[in-house]
């Protein structure tokens, strides 16, 4: 019994790990999409190959449906792959939306062929509740596994999945961590360590780094937005169109909500300002998020029930076609009028955040606020690296200067930072055998371990390795 890696372990993309029980049955935990420059790595070759047996793989478990972690699953069936997909409920009723997407941008956009591949993939589902132990069919007694999803904190539905094996009378659990989040997430319930663990496989994410605290990102939040529409500019927010597009509009309401009549800048208050969200994508996502409102948290919930809508709210405009958006980009590029804009893909390598961008970059009065993690090789890694600099990037073929203020807030990164996931493993009540370090850039990962070296004594570290 071991577990293999096939993405993730020496980068931050395309995870995708095997538990092996024998040499006839395994499960996989996610399987998703390389980005940035490992998407080019010659290790995996192609974004979307599938490079490994899948005869032997009986099952697949899905922590959570962020495009690095499900955005293979199409290649996976291709490839043969003819199990169950095990995930939370909330999962399971947005894994087809996001496979929707990836199926029109990687695959073909028949609309017969996707609904076919839909169709398909929804049969193969199996919704699992939280804290509650499910065999796994593995066609056999012998090796048996079972597997309990647990609160991951990172986006709606996200997952831990605590993995109980069993293989010729020798028991062993390993719990893969999938993303976990950071406390006090908008929206998400702050995830709890397991009770235990022979195997940890931990992602590495922010291991090199703190966030700030919820208070001091949204007032952060709050100075940038006003600084910027005191130039008369306009704020571009590249987002993830599921989780983190949902947590910003819950604290732009929070903000408009308790400043309202305030001014946020001259002849503006925080309740006249406008907000565009322009992704349809998003915009299904928030929808949806809105229907499954009963695994918001508490704090979320309450406001429900004092008639306050955290995702929808009078200053939120959202552009749904293609004309609609070009009519926006072109308006806002040349008025400058301010405005706040929520657009995909979070590290700018498509999607309408690129129009918003070659449009309005060179412009000293815009301002480009990135609130997730970018990896190496995108072009927006590219812009908050040189940007500051008076650098420039390349957008669809195009040399763009950076005129515009670039700003980072770390504090609203769906990822818990070092000192959270320091304390999910000292927190176990038996601190597991081993923790094996994944989903992370080398260095993440090298602090990591050795601040976990340091507060965890006799725990063996190791760091993933293809």
């Amino acid at each position: 019994m071991y577990v293999s890696h096939h993405g993730a372990a020496t980068g931050v993309t395309g995870s995708c790990h095997e538990l092996v029980l024998d040499n006839e049955h395994s499960v996989l935990i996610d399987c998703g999409l390389f980005q940035g420059s490992e998407a080019s790595d010659s290790k995996s070759e192609i974004n979307t190959k599938i490079d490994f047996p899948v005869a032997r793989v009986q099952a697949l478990l899905v922590t959570h449906c962020h495009i690095d972690h499900v955005g293979r699953i199409p290649h996976l069936i291709a490839a043969g792959f003819k199990g169950l997909i095990y995930c939370s409920e909330a999962t399971a009723i947005l894994l087809p939306l996001v496979l929707e997407d990836a199926l029109k941008m990687g695959f073909t956009r028949d609309k017969r062929l996707v609904q076919q591949f839909l169709k398909l993939i929804k049969q193969r589902l199996r919704p699992l509740p939280y804290n509650r132990w499910h065999p796994v069919d593995l066609h056999g007694d012998d090796p048996s596994l079972q597997i309990r999803l647990q609160r991951a904190g990172h986006i709606l539905g996200s997952a831990y999945i605590e993995c109980k094996a069993k293989v010729a009378g020798i028991s062993k659990k390993v719990v893969f961590s999938g993303d976990l989040g950071a406390p006090y997430t908008p929206l998400i319930p702050t995830p709890k360590s397991p009770w235990s663990a022979d195997l940890l496989v931990l992602e590495s994410t922010y291991g090199d780094r703190l966030h700030e605290g919820r208070r001091e990102r949204r007032a952060k939040l709050r100075e940038i937005v006003e600084r910027a529409f005191a130039d008369r500019g306009v704020i571009l927010m590249p987002a993830f169109s599921i989780g983190r597009t949902q947590e910003l509009l819950y604290e732009l309401e929070e903000i408009i909500h308790r400043h309202g009549e305030k001014a946020v800048a001259k002849d503006i208050q925080w309740q006249d300002m406008e907000i565009v969200l322009d992704s349809p994508l998003a915009a299904s996502f928030t929808k949806a998020y809105r229907k499954l409102r009963p695994y918001w948290d508490r704090e979320a919930r309450s406001k429900l029930r004092a008639g306050r809508h955290p995702l929808s709210f009078e200053q939120l405009t959202t552009i749904d076609d293609h004309k609609t958006h070009m009519q926006v980009v072109k308006y806002l590029g040349k008025t400058g009028r301010p405005t706040l804009v929520i657009a995909g893909s979070g590290m700018c390598t498509g999607g309408r955040i690129v129009n918003y961008l070659k449009a309005m970059l060179g412009d000293e009065k815009t301002d480009v606020l990135f609130v997730g993690y970018q990896a190496i090789g995108t072009p927006g890694r590219d812009i908050q690296k040189y940007g500051p600099e008076g650098g420039y990037v390349i957008l669809d073929g195009q040399h763009i200067d950076i005129r515009a203020k670039i700003h980072t807030l770390s504090g609203y990164s769906a990822h818990a930072d070092q000192a959270d996931l320091v304390r999910f493993v000292s927190r176990m009540r038996h601190l597991p055998g081993e923790v094996r370090l994944v989903h992370g850039e080398e260095d993440a990962k090298r602090d990591l371990k050795r601040r976990l070296e340091q507060e965890c004594p006799g725990v063996q570290v190791s760091i993933g390795r293809s």
